[in-house]
């Protein structure tokens, strides 16, 4: 039998659960009156528009959340079936376009000289800048996790909990960093935040988030977001799985059926937390940090002191994805592949586009004057604030 825990579980945290080494699939229930029916949208008014500057495709997801990176002047995507490529940021032509001859499960991750992409069988593909393979790497386990390429380091973080470096321009194990494993944990890609070349910031199961040095894999500081609660393995599901996020000195996480709170990059001391959960994780201003939780209520905390600002519920049920605070607006996709952007002031939404179709779960990039959006079905494109 399934229970509400299970069933308020959405489908882009990978529809399973990892009990011990064992996977458990989540299986969607049948009766009508269970399903979880997206909000219609109401007209909006767009005060301002994103306008199209160019577009490709870069080929689907199929059910993976592949994200775009940006290093230098360029744009790199992955798909699913192994289609890796360089695009020109400005124009949006195509650099160069690498088949890794295995399908992909992440990617990419690059510094503008190395640029990796991992398989579904846990093997580190890496490319120099001309598109060229370099060398490749199995880590032993599946891999779901964005990997980060930084100061010459290849970073990825395996489902069974470890943490590898690889050298980037041989693919050489530097170091490994092991966390120890939950009794049951999501089956979901636990975001990297790389600050500068020196270390990442990620989260952990159990509620908790650190620092962990790029050089040797050692860990800088460790810190409780929040604690599990209940009696089952279920109810005390409390990981932080979405990328951290950081503005200035200041950086915010959330854990999900957890909190969401802020404390100080260089020590991990929280300054405040508040109750929350979310998988789509945070995005920062100078003074709010926002959040979407798992009905896809959109959420703004004052940065200082975890003061609920406003709370924006148009979008329920529509699994909202990572968002973007950039300007006086939030920008945020849907699972029918419309961008929704918010008033930061006040969570009135602003303007709307359509993307395309298939589901929007990436965080937009904003780069260049430019808002950089990639969808599940492969669609990446660049637009111009209007």
């Amino acid at each position: 039998m399934m229970t509400k825990e299970m069933k308020r579980l959405p489908m882009r945290l990978g529809a399973a659960l990892i009990l011990g080494s064992v996977v458990i699939a989540l299986v969607a229930c049948s009766g009508s009156s269970r399903v979880r029916k997206p909000a219609e949208l109401t007209t909006v008014t767009n005060q301002f528009d994103l306008q199209p500057v160019w577009s490709t495709s870069v080929g689907s997801s199929e059910g993976f959340n592949f994200h775009p990176i940006v290093a230098g002047d360029a744009v790199y995507a992955a798909s699913h079936r192994g289609n890796l490529v360089k695009i020109d940021l400005a124009s949006g032509n195509k650099v160069w376009e690498a088949s890794v001859p295995e399908r992909l499960s992440v990617g990419p991750g690059s510094d503008g000289r190395t640029t990796v992409a991992v398989t579904t069988k846990g093997t580190v593909y890496a490319y120099d800048d001309t598109g060229k393979q370099i060398w490749k790497v199995s880590v032993g386990s599946e891999v779901l996790s964005e990997p980060v390429v930084a100061g010459g380091v290849v970073i990825v973080r395996a489902l069974d909990n470890r943490f590898v470096g690889l050298d980037a321009q041989t693919g050489a194990k530097k170091w490994t960093y092991q966390r120890q494993q939950s009794a049951l944990s999501l089956r979901v890609g636990y975001g990297m935040l790389a600050i500068g070349n020196e270390v990442i910031v990620t989260g952990f199961a159990g509620g908790r988030f650190g620092m962990i040095a790029i050089a040797n894999g050692g860990l800088v500081w460790e810190t409780p977001v929040s604690f599990p609660k209940g009696f089952s393995e279920i109810e005390r599901l409390n990981d932080v799985t979405a990328k951290p996020s950081m503005e200035g000195e200041i950086l915010c996480a959330v854990s999900y059926q957890g909190r969401i709170g802020c404390g100080q990059a260089r020590t991990g001391n929280l300054l405040w937390f508040k109750d929350y959960s979310s998988y789509t994780g945070t995005s920062q201003s100078t003074d709010m940090v926002f959040s979407a939780n798992d009905k896809s209520y959109v959420t703004a905390f004052a940065t200082k002191d975890g003061t609920r600002v406003w709370e924006n519920t148009q979008l329920i049920y529509r699994d909202v994805g990572e968002s973007l605070a950039v300007g006086r607006v939030l920008l945020m996709g849907d699972a029918q592949g419309y961008i929704h952007a918010f008033s930061q002031a006040n969570g009135e939404m602003v303007a709307r586009i359509r993307h395309d179709s298939s589901p929007i779960s990436a965080a937009p990039i904003a780069v260049g004057g430019l808002i950089l959006i990639q969808s599940q079905g492969g669609k990446i494109a660049a637009y111009s604030p209007k």
